[in-house]
């Protein structure tokens, strides 16, 4: 029988304390408390050895992971659940719970992670995610986009060969000059470039169907007002894109790149997205770079 003062010690400390209530929902991987807590793989395996010492967890083997089971019970459980609420993490963690808990039941994704797997295996002359995706932006049907941060405009450019209308926000004056000019040599008159910034974009509420964050938004000093803007001009029932890199740790990315933000986690974009008021949130990892840090691109899709 665990002894009562060293479960109690060991609660004592947050993380643990935060394990605990998690595994008492739901039986979970390192990998589910990795996305749930945003800590690494090693500072959890550490705490829920400690944990499994003691007998306060348990794991077992299910393919390549362990997936680890919560054993407090009865008072040291309710004590656990009192503490609990003193914790400010607390919400955060039961959301992204649920959220994990949605992706597990996501059957379609799972057919679609096996699908893209095989995709792109084999070499097969002209077949490529490249001109998938560029077929797939030909036959949207839009009225108005907006591509927030869009550089110098090639997705803004190939969403105006459908749309009646597309937007591009960017805040440089370099870049929103040499997009003006493409726009007028490709003869695209819905296309308007207009200055500014994506935690602020000069466009009218309720104003567009669709919105694209492209890459920009690791760039924004807020992501979350980022995405309460883009809540903001949307339509009702509106769509949101978002690509993005997944979380990481090559922090030289913010000297080479300017970036503001080292990546997003999965559960902490859907987090944000929710909590900006959108609805139907997915996500997806759909891509992965062969060569160092090896990126991966975070896709987000979101409802109004």
């Amino acid at each position: 029988m665990p002894s009562i003062l060293n479960s109690l010690k060991l609660l004592a400390d947050r993380t643990r304390l935060r394990l605990v209530l998690l595994l008492a929902e739901e039986d979970l991987s390192v990998a589910e408390l990795q996305e749930i807590l945003g800590m690494g793989q090693s500072r959890i395996s550490t705490q829920l050895a400690q944990l499994k010492k003691e007998g306060l967890v348990t794991d077992q083997r299910s393919g390549k992971n362990n997936i680890y089971s919560g054993q407090a019970g009865g008072d040291l459980l309710d004590i656990a659940r009192k503490a609990g609420g003193e914790l400010p993490e607390r919400e955060k963690d039961l959301a992204s719970l649920r959220y994990i808990l949605r992706k597990r039941k996501d059957k379609a994704r799972a057919y679609f992670d096996e699908l893209a797997g095989k995709f792109g295996r084999h070499y097969v002359p002209g077949r490529s995610w490249k001109a998938l995706a560029e077929g797939l932006l030909k036959i949207l049907n839009y009225e108005v986009v907006a591509d927030l941060g869009a550089g110098e405009g090639t997705l803004s450019q190939l969403l105006a060969q459908r749309a009646r209308k597309v937007i591009a926000v960017d805040h440089s004056r370099k870049m929103v000059s040499f997009g003006k000019k493409l726009a007028r040599e490709n003869g695209l008159k819905n296309l308007e470039y207009r200055l500014g910034d994506i935690e602020e974009p000069p466009i009218d509420d309720k104003s567009v169907d669709l919105a694209f964050l492209s890459q920009a938004l690791h760039h924004a000093a807020s992501p979350e007002r980022a995405l309460r803007e883009a809540h903001r001009l949307l339509k009702p029932n509106g769509q949101l894109v978002v690509l993005d890199l997944l979380q990481h740790s090559f922090d030289k990315a913010r000297e080479l790149y300017a970036d503001t933000h080292l990546g997003f986690a999965e559960v902490e974009i859907a987090d944000l997205l929710e909590r900006a008021g959108f609805r139907k949130v997915e996500t997806a990892i759909v891509d992965r770079e062969d060569s160092p840090p090896h990126f991966q691109t975070l896709l987000a899709v979101a409802t109004k």
